[in-house]
């Protein structure tokens, strides 16, 4: 929970922000087994920190070629653990951790390897969650991380907020790392929780502080876009920690100051060449704020926002959601036709994002059997656990489907005892079944 304020503690001490994730780590492994000894201390935040610069300081004395520097940290260091508020100023605080941030989105680095270095020095997540949100394999991930951490080293990066005319060429990795952040705790990747909304509201902080050191449409827009989808937290799980999807929503909890908020962030995001990215999907987000119910939502307004953002950022993802937003607003048939098209690229396939779109749509279309194996596969490639639930709770919902066992020997139906199953669907005029070689070959409906 602290990591990021230790590392940037200890990244502004040292300078080298690399060696300071290093010390943090460090003071952990001392924890582990000097609290199962003595016991947690008063101040854990502050002891780790101490340990840490102790560790620093270590570091130094045997590099041997930097005495200056190490008179520097031991001179004020305290053997007692410092409180909190003599380590951690509230206003430096969020300029530590946007520090990080904006050192590591280096532009020596691709933008990839920008993001997913973010994501893992100052965002804490894991390199299988950020293997995720890039669909990419989490080897692709540490890989880049890895190199990344190399070539700021090499280039002996300072640990410093760049001027302001040097934010610029950084502000779009940065605001993609505090999206990426937040979408990590409003849909958790792994785990037992459906959400970790401690993870998204460090996002909206650092989208607030992002506005007041950069108050850009665009910056608008992202916190527009946290706002809004922050806003139906309340209703998104019952008193027992279960799922509750859009259509089962309690509206009256919807955070409406949330909404304010966002819809007055929307209002600044536009700029003269219209809404960016961002600023696109809030407005998404605003048209599910405004609506009394699913219903009464503006599903062509929203089928017109994504054809917009697949423009602007063409993606399998936004192609996905427009594909739902087009079941909504016109039917399961034409949207199913949609999403073939990015199965039959073989995109997502990977996820359970696909499967658990399809699933349903077939499921509303009436075609049970199909629609049962869309649900499993997507259960198995779901590792969230609450999410698995509500997948399984959809697939035990499907109504019993009429299956018709056949001897796979003879290849002939039950009801009419005629051959010729070798099609994909046939028509038996004998009995009037009307069958489908399933992919096991040895059921038909």
């Amino acid at each position: 929970m602290e990591s990021a304020r230790i590392v940037g503690a200890l990244a502004r001490y040292t300078g080298d922000f690399a060696l300071a994730e290093d010390l943090a780590q460090e003071a952990i492994a001392e924890a582990l087994v000097s609290w199962a000894v003595a016991g947690v201390p008063a101040e854990p935040t502050g002891w780790l920190l101490t340990t840490g610069r102790r560790r620093a300081i270590d570091a130094f004395r045997r590099r041997g070629a930097r005495d200056e520097r190490y008179a520097l940290l031991a001179r004020d260091l305290d053997e007692a653990t410092p409180s909190p508020d003599a380590l951690f100023d509230a206003d430096a605080i969020d300029d530590d951790v946007l520090a990080l941030m904006f050192v590591s989105c280096h532009p020596l680095l691709s933008k990839e390897a920008q993001i997913a270095l973010t994501l893992r020095l100052v965002g804490g997540l894991t390199t299988a969650e950020i293997a995720n949100a890039f669909l990419v394999p989490v080897a692709t991930i540490q890989a880049r991380i890895t190199r990344a951490k190399k070539t700021l080293a090499a280039a002996r990066v300072p640990f410093a907020v760049p001027e302001p005319d040097e934010r610029p060429v950084r502000l779009g990795s940065v605001l993609q790392v505090v999206y990426l952040i937040f979408t990590e705790g409003s849909s958790a990747t792994s785990g037992e929780d459906w959400m970790r909304t401690d993870v998204a509201d460090e996002a909206r902080r650092l989208a607030r502080s992002l506005v007041a050191l950069s108050p850009q449409p665009e910056v608008f827009g992202l916190l527009a876009l946290l706002e809004l989808t922050a806003a139906r937290f309340p209703a998104r799980l019952d008193a027992d920690g279960r799922a509750i999807l859009l259509d089962d929503q309690d509206r009256q909890l919807w955070d409406r100051s949330a909404i304010r908020r966002g819809r007055a962030a929307l209002a600044q995001a536009s700029s003269p060449r219209g809404l960016g990215y961002y600023g696109l999907q809030a407005s998404i987000a605003e048209c599910h704020a405004v609506a009394s119910s699913v219903a009464e939502t503006d599903w062509p307004r929203i089928v017109l926002l994504y054809e917009a953002l697949g423009r602007l950022a063409p993606s399998p993802v936004i192609e996905l959601n427009r594909a739902v937003a087009v079941a909504m607003a016109t039917g399961p048939k034409a949207a199913l036709q949609l999403i073939d098209a990015i199965s039959a690229r073989g995109e997502l396939a990977g996820t359970h994002l696909l499967r658990t779109v399809r699933g349903e749509l077939l499921t509303r279309l009436g075609r049970t059997t199909e629609a049962r194996a869309e649900w499993m596969r997507a259960a198995e490639l779901c590792s969230n656990a609450a999410e698995r639930a509500v997948i399984e709770q959809k697939l035990g919902a499907l109504p019993a489907s009429n299956r018709l066992e056949f001897r796979e020997t003879e290849r002939q139906c039950p009801g009419c005892e005629s051959g010729g199953l070798g099609g994909d669907v046939a028509d038996h005029p004998e009995c009037g079944n009307r069958t489908d070689n399933i992919r096991d070959g040895r059921r038909a409906e």
